[in-house]
Formats: structure tokens, C-alpha cells, sequence
């Protein structure tokens, strides 16, 4: 197959979904397909290059050149409605490339909606997160709780006090019109957890959708050179927690959590700081931003258990997975998708989101049992099997078969109507 994979942000600009990209791309070329990437460019960065045998095209959108739309001017993050010079950009690489396959990922599919109805390429979209039916994409009514359902009279107050009035309502109405329209044309989606599918309606509505994780390499596990960073660590068997550090991630309530620990390790963060970073911490934290991904897995397998205790709905955390993946358990929060990651007392731990006592109890046990310690980490093990490539990449590569085949059906029953029959389909 030939498979064009859209992607707002890829490396240099890295996190989990920027990585679940690119670990795509490489395995799907590892098992015979091609592959080129479309995504937005990035000041540095050549508008082509190779990534070993992933073709990457950097495309320019008219509101990326708006640098006051983007809080952040490393991160610009495509809009939810088709943004005419990304569009026309989109539509040259098509012709370029002939995809059988267009695989997008996040609100870069909203340019290419316009496109879908003039090509052969089929449409899968992958949802990393609530942005189908949430303006800010993490499902949460003013950043306090999780949200009831989205309602224009409630969701553009909360979307104002995210983004300001004027980008809030382009944000939203343009977010309600592409999604409305992606029911009706996207091929499949895929949701990383259940709660994506849930909390995003798919769930109750008729467009057709697969649940399936996100997942790490095979040899995720397999420590590379350690990077100089790694020496700042303190000594092994500490806490771990790797992430954004904002409240919603929980950092504030792991700092409570951790405060009340009785002859505890070291807790070490490592992440990235933004505006809700707090700015002072217990004695015994350690605090690092900017580490390469390799220098995190070191981190890994130095600790003693991780901790990702957010407030919200996340949706498929990668970290967890990695975690598993270097045979330690990770204490998280009964929302989102860690249900579909963590069994509680199986593979991990899993408590209550805000509830900083409970995560205190939750920590202290696995520091003074480590019997249980050692079961879990044995199970987390078995269970990473499962979301690693080889299990996970053949159903994503499954839904491309289902999707060309269906296709290819309607394009057989259409070829055999009689003239003016109407299509039963």
C-alpha cells in the first residue's frame, strides 16, 4: 500500500503523539508499504527529507504564519477547519504520493476533508484525544472537571476562558462543522481508548470506529547509550513521574501526595514546565525539563514505580506503556484510558483523580510491600506485550484492508446497477 500519514507536528517537535507517528511510519516500511508524511513545517527543518525510509513533507498553512494565534511558537498547532493554503498544499502532496491510504492524525485532517470527495485515497483518522467534540480537546468544563457532553452555550464561555474570545469562537464553531462533516466522511476512525471513543460519540453515533491503543516499539525496552543527563539523577529507587507538569496532569496533588510520605525516595519529574508549573516543591524532588527520550527510559529503569496522577481524562498515555514497559508498575488515575492500560491490582495501582490522600496510601503501599511491588511489576510486563508494534500495528494495518476493501465493494455493487437504478448504498 502506499500510505500518506498527516500529522500536525512531527520531530523535531516531539511528544507522544509526534513519537506514535513516526513509530508508525517506520514499522509500517519495515513490513513492505510506503510511507511519506504530511505535516507542518517547522522553522530549520528542510521542506523535504528522509526519516530513514519515510519520505516527510513540511507544509505551510496561512494561520501558522499568525505567530499571535499560538501561545506557544514551537507548537502551531493546525486549526479545526480547513485552512486554505494547507488545503492546496495538501492537495499537490496527494497528487504527488497517489496514497491509497490517507491516515491523519489530529485536527490536520480538517484540510484534507475538502479533498476527500475529489481522490481514491481512503480517510482513517485517528483521535489522540477529545478534539472531535472539545474546542480545548481535553473534555474538561473550565478546567475543572470532566465535561457533561458539548453545548454551544456551554462550551463557548469555556473555550473563551482557554482561548480568548475571538479565537474561542472561530475555534468552536469551526470545530462543530468539521466534526459534523468527518462523521459522514471519514472511512474509520480510530479511537487510542474507549474513553476516546465515549467521551467523542462515537459510541452513539453511526460512524464506523475501532478502538485500539497506541503503542512502543518492540525494543522500547532495549536501554541505548546513556546520555550525560542521566548522572543528575539521584540514586536508584526513586519515584518517577513523566509528563507536562501542570495541574492538569496532577503535579500539585502528587506534590501533596508526596509531602505526606513517610521515609520516602527521592521523587523525580521530568517534563516539560508550563505557565501552571508550580514553583516550589518539597525537600527531596528533583526537577528536569528538556531530556531526550532515551535519557527518560534510562530514568525508567533506575526508579522504583511511576506516578501519573491527572485530574483529566487522558487518553492513551504512552508513558504508562513505557513504564511497563521497563517492568515497573505505574500508579495512576481511575479517568480516560488508564483503565484500559492499568488493571488495579493487577498491573498497577489505581486511585481517585484529586484524591492526594489516596495517592499517598497508594505509594506507601508499594513502598513497604514489595512483594506486591514485584507481582505487579511481573504482570505490567506480560501485559506491555500486547501494546507493543508487532500486536498493535497489525490492526491498524487491518483497518487499511477493511477500508480498501469495503471500497472497492461499492465500487463493484455501483459497476452492476442498471442504468438509473438508484445506489442502495
Amino acid at each position: 500500500m502506499r500510505i500518506l500519514l498527516l500529522s500536525q507536528f512531527y520531530p523535531p517537535v516531539i511528544g507522544g503523539e509526534e513519537r506514535h507517528v513516526r513509530n508508525l511510519g517506520r514499522a509500517l516500511t519495515q513490513r513492505g508499504h510506503a510511507v511519506s508524511v504530511g505535516t507542518s513545517a517547522h522553522p530549520g527543518s528542510p521542506d523535504t527529507e528522509l526519516d530513514g525510509a519515510v519520505r516527510v513533507h513540511r507544509l505551510r498553512g496561512t494561520l501558522q504564519r499568525w505567530s499571535a494565534l499560538h501561545s506557544d511558537s514551537e507548537r502551531r498547532h493546525a486549526p479545526p477547519f480547513p485552512d486554505p493554503e494547507l488545503v492546496r498544499a495538501l492537495r499537490r502532496l496527494v497528487s504527488e504520493e497517489r496514497p491509497d491510504i490517507v491516515h491523519a492524525h489530529n485536527w490536520i485532517y480538517a484540510s484534507f476533508l475538502p479533498l476527500k470527495a475529489f481522490g481514491n485515497a481512503r480517510l482513517v483518522v485517528t483521535l489522540h484525544d477529545y478534539g472531535l467534540v472539545c474546542a480545548k480537546k481535553n473534555f474538561m468544563h473550565l478546567g475543572t472537571h470532566l465535561c457533561d457532553g458539548r453545548r454551544l452555550a456551554k462550551c463557548l464561555p469555556c473555550a473563551t476562558a482557554h482561548y480568548g474570545a475571538a479565537k474561542a469562537t472561530a475555534t468552536t464553531l469551526g470545530n462543530w462543522a468539521s466534526s459534523f462533516a468527518a462523521r459522514r466522511v471519514v472511512d474509520r476512525f480510530i479511537a487510542v481508548s474507549h474513553a476516546v471513543a465515549r467521551h467523542n460519540g462515537l459510541t452513539r453515533g453511526r460512524a464506523p470506529y475501532e478502538v485500539i491503543p497506541n503503542f512502543v516499539p518492540d525494543d522500547v525496552g532495549v536501554l541505548g547509550p546513556e546520555d550525560s543527563c542521566v548522572r543528575e539523577l539521584p540514586e536508584d529507587g526513586f519515584i518517577l513521574f513523566v509528563g507536562d507538569m501542570m495541574r492538569l496532569k496532577g503535579v500539585d496533588v502528587l506534590l501533596k501526595a508526596y509531602a505526606r510520605l513517610e521515609h520516602a525516595p527521592a521523587l523525580v519529574l521530568i517534563g516539560r514546565r508550563v505557565a501552571d508549573t508550580p514553583t516550589e516543591f518539597p525537600p527531596n524532588v528533583r526537577v528536569f525539563s528538556n531530556w531526550p527520550h532515551s535519557a527518560v527510559m534510562h530514568a525508567w529503569h533506575r526508579s522504583l514505580f511511576g506516578v501519573l496522577p491527572s485530574v483529566g481524562p487522558e487518553a492513551c498515555a504512552t508513558v504508562v506503556m513505557e513504564a511497563m514497559a521497563s517492568g515497573k508498575v505505574v500508579i495512576a488515575t481511575n479517568v480516560g484510558g488508564m483503565p484500559d492500560l492499568i488493571e488495579h491490582d493487577t498491573t498497577g495501582l489505581l486511585v481517585s483523580p484529586g484524591d492526594a490522600q489516596a495517592l499517598t496510601r497508594a505509594m506507601q503501599t508499594l513502598l513497604s510491600e514489595r512483594a506486591l511491588l514485584a507481582r505487579l511489576e511481573a504482570t505490567a510486563l506480560v501485559k506491555v506485550e500486547n501494546l507493543k508494534a508487532t500486536r498493535v500495528v497489525n490492526q491498524i494495518e487491518q483497518v487499511y484492508h477493511d477500508v480498501l476493501r469495503a471500497a472497492a465493494s461499492r465500487t463493484a455493487i455501483d459497476a452492476h446497477r442498471s442504468p438509473g437504478e438508484p445506489s442502495r448504498l
